[in-house]
């Protein structure tokens, strides 16, 4: 299997490894943080959330930290990333006992959601770190087979945290035990990053690195840098544009899913069979990640990038009209199967047309306002499915909708980016195609 292949490969190298588990860890910790979140939040006999209560744990969870991003950005740009993974770790652990307290004092309220606010926001700095950090671990002809490798890994030991802590749920009957199990594992994942370098990651400075006055004082001027840096490659930005779009359309599908599970194919006196059956399609959306990190780097190999994110866009809308719009469970396990596998396979590619187009002291910057550009994509989803789509999540012109904005993406991203084919950024690091085991052509940097 070229997966395996690939793995195999990449961690021959020490380096790789030993960021591979940080990875690891942190998401295993992540899947089961879920688990909690989704039995106190979602689950509970006492709440049955509708598209307007699922928006706004979306908005609580995601929304400020987009603001805050880029400013996490300029960070990640002057400090040791191998600290920031360290200390991103220990902070999350604290953060989860905190959530403990909190639901261990029955309060759902303002602070439990600044809470877990607080303790997501973290995450997406960490996984910041982590996707700025890979470039030094890897060479540059490996960079699509480990964009390919160490994400959907990571979602697969996310899914295997899931069901760890379903486990530990099931065996404890307690939410507590859940959010202790992942304190626990968070402080796992940090102790995993100490075995780093503390400049191993970059970035790669020619200075001093600022203190922490100075580096907020430059925030401004950082910010107007790394976007002017970014407007002059126009095929990251291209790719950053996609992510939005399928944030968007993909974040209504999942409200329309939760809401399917939650309210429409299971009544409010069977809320372990909704959850399960949820995990179940959750699980058919993580196979489909997997799926996409075995075929991307083959079909970044026989297809340009751009082209190939232009298949998924279009595949995305095809799978989501047929089998999606036939609202049956079978079908929408197999419609979230294959839309898992459109969206990990933009991402895959977007992250590479980032990662080889964006100078490495500008990398921070720019995967922060990745983030912010995909929990705004989310959040904004959700917002507009609370007015749009009914509490059980069937609507035909909500799946019209859906279905019209993958096309339409696909036809929009596909013009744009052959118009930028010349650009200095397609000159200078972002080949036609880009594959395992090719290497990009480095003559305009």
């Amino acid at each position: 299997m070229q997966f395996i292949r690939d793995l195999g490969r990449l961690l021959r190298r020490g380096d790789f490894r030993r960021l591979f588990a940080v990875r690891l860890s942190s998401q295993f910790g992540d899947g089961v943080f879920q688990v909690a979140l989704a039995s106190y939040v979602l689950f509970s006999p006492e709440r049955a959330p509708d598209a307007a209560a699922i928006a706004g744990l979306f908005a609580v969870a995601l929304l400020p930290y987009s603001v805050l991003g880029p400013f996490t950005g300029v960070l990640l740009d002057r400090w040791s990333r191998r600290q920031i993974l360290f200390g991103a770790n220990v902070t999350r652990a604290v953060l989860v006992l905190v959530v403990g307290a909190i639901v261990a004092a029955g309060n759902a309220g303002v602070l439990f959601y600044l809470a877990v606010l607080l303790t997501l926001g973290v995450n997406r700095f960490l996984l910041s770190g982590l996707s700025a950090g890979l470039p030094h671990v890897v060479d540059t002809d490996e960079l699509v087979m480990a964009n390919a490798v160490t994400p959907t890994s990571g979602t697969a030991f996310f899914l295997i945290g899931g069901g760890a802590g379903a486990g530990v749920k099931l065996l404890a009957d307690s939410d507590l035990a859940v959010l202790g199990t992942t304190s626990a594992v968070y402080l796992v994942a940090a102790l995993l990053a100490l075995r780093l370098g503390r400049n191993q990651l970059g970035p790669d400075l020619t200075g001093r690195e600022p203190g922490l006055v100075e580096a907020v004082r430059g925030i401004a001027k950082g910010l107007v840098d790394g976007g002017r840096h970014l407007r002059e490659r126009r095929q990251a930005a291209l790719g950053l544009a996609a992510i939005g779009s399928l944030r968007f359309f993909f974040g209504l599908v999942t409200v329309a899913m939760i809401l399917l599970y939650r309210n429409e194919f299971y009544g409010p006196d069977q809320l372990d069979q909704a959850f399960g059956a949820l995990a179940l399609a959750s699980g058919a959306v993580g196979a489909g990640l997997f799926l996409a990190a075995l075929v991307t780097p083959w079909a970044t190999r026989v297809l340009t990038l751009r082209r190939w994110i232009t298949v998924l866009f279009v595949a995305a809308a095809v799978v989501t009209a047929f089998p999606g719009g036939l609202y049956v469970q079978p079908a929408v396990v197999v419609a979230g199967f294959l839309t898992g596998f459109c969206a990990q396979g933009v991402k895959i590619s977007v992250d590479t047309l980032v990662q080889t187009g964006v100078d490495d002291v500008y990398r921070g910057r720019v995967f922060s306002l990745y983030d912010m550009i995909f929990n705004v994509g989310q959040v904004s989803a959700a917002a507009l499915g609370a007015l749009i789509l009914p509490d059980d999540g069937k609507s035909y012109p909500v799946l019209a909708f859906i279905v019209l904005g993958f096309a339409v993406s696909a036809l929009v991203y596909s013009r744009s980016s052959a118009a930028q084919r010349g650009d200095r950024l397609d000159r200078g690091g972002l080949p036609g195609r880009v594959g395992a085991g090719e290497q990009p052509d480095q003559s305009a940097q």
